[in-house]
């Protein structure tokens, strides 16, 4: 069957990589990123082919960097078979269709599903401990969640969910209250230890291929506090984990962190910090489904931000110094109102 015409420059990149021109180009189901995917099928051997922008092999690309280090200390990430920087293409292992959002949805309950969970807590463990115990360069050493950082996601929320999305034209109390609840959660969360952070830590970024977990998108890592990452697999607006499901992971990560780095963690202060890392993150990613609407017209994500804004909410119970921002979310009808299309 004959290529799908992307453009010379893939089928050339191809025809060289593979040595031939026998390859079939399947588009895959694009995430929410500027980045393109395609199933290369040639003969029996299956690809993926990432599509981007143009870039140096200097050490200092991000994709390589990372891939290179994790998969120097075992995080199952998928093979790099070729790449071509000044065309911004990268020739990948494929790792099928089965993501760990998928298997959830398919268990018959929560029970099923846990050991999957619990590997894709000890891919958690080797970029957390050994990936960031070992000082060889690699850019997520570069970047970290400082306050800037966290307060500019937190600010994105506002931006996008609050003003543009749901038009709440906030007065200058109510702006003032945000910024001042805002600054005191970035604060205490950039004061953290760091360790890497995969950054994007969820469901639609753990594969499951031949019964083992595997990670991608991994680019964006960057130093920060490992709540992060436990936010982003346990609360993960794309999946509903239970409570004792949720509890039970928690322990088995405190368990292997433990063994790991020798170290007894702090609960109530394991659990403090982890709470407010829910009201950052969780708001942070109510702001980008809704910014994926206000920028490109993307419905898709809309469905996601009253159950991930109830997530907020309930941190903010639990924490009781920033009730001035639980009561704007009531207040504004935030809580019980259906994310549609205005």
């Amino acid at each position: 069957m004959a290529p799908i015409e992307y453009d010379t420059s893939v089928n050339d990149f191809l025809q060289h990589t593979l040595n031939t021109k026998g390859f079939e180009l399947i588009p895959l189901a694009g995430d929410a990123s500027a980045r393109r995917y395609a199933r290369v099928i040639y003969g029996s051997e299956t690809f993926v082919l990432m599509i981007w922008e143009p870039f140096k092999e200097d050490g200092n690309y991000p994709f390589t960097s990372v891939q290179r280090h994790f998969n120097k200390h075992h995080v199952h990430v998928p093979d790099i078979i070729d790449s071509s920087p000044d065309r911004g293409l990268i020739l990948l292992e494929d790792l099928g269709d089965l993501t760990l959002e998928r298997k959830f949805w398919e268990a018959q309950n929560q029970e099923n599903v846990l050991p999957f969970y619990e590997q894709a807590i000890d891919e958690l463990i080797k970029i957390h401990y050994a990936s960031t115990d070992d000082k060889s360069y690699c850019t997520a050493f570069n970047i970290e969640f400082d306050k800037e950082k966290f307060l500019w996601e937190m600010n994105y929320g506002r931006e996008h969910l609050l003003q543009k999305f749901c038009g709440i034209n906030m007065n200058s109390t109510e702006l003032h209250m945000l910024s001042q609840c805002f600054s005191g959660v970035c604060e205490k969360l950039a004061s953290q230890p760091k360790r890497i952070s995969h950054r994007d830590y969820h469901s639609r970024n753990l594969m499951i291929k031949l019964g083992n977990m595997r990670v991608i998108d991994f680019q964006d890592a960057r130093m920060g506090p490992i709540q992060y990452d436990l936010v982003s697999l346990l609360h993960d607006s794309y999946v509903q984990l239970n409570a004792d499901s949720i509890n039970k992971l928690l322990q088995y990560y405190r368990d292997q962190a433990s063994e790991e780095s020798q170290q007894k963690f702090s609960l109530d202060e394991f659990n403090y910090i982890f709470t407010l890392q829910m009201v950052q993150r969780c708001f942070k990613a109510c702001g980008s489904f809704a910014s994926f609407y206000n920028m490109r017209s993307d419905t898709r994500y809309l469905k996601y931000i009253k159950g991930t804004l109830h997530k907020v909410y309930q941190s903010l119970d639990q924490l009781n110094e920033f009730d001035e921002f639980k009561s704007f979310l009531i207040d504004h009808g935030l809580l019980d109102r259906e994310y549609k299309v205005p």
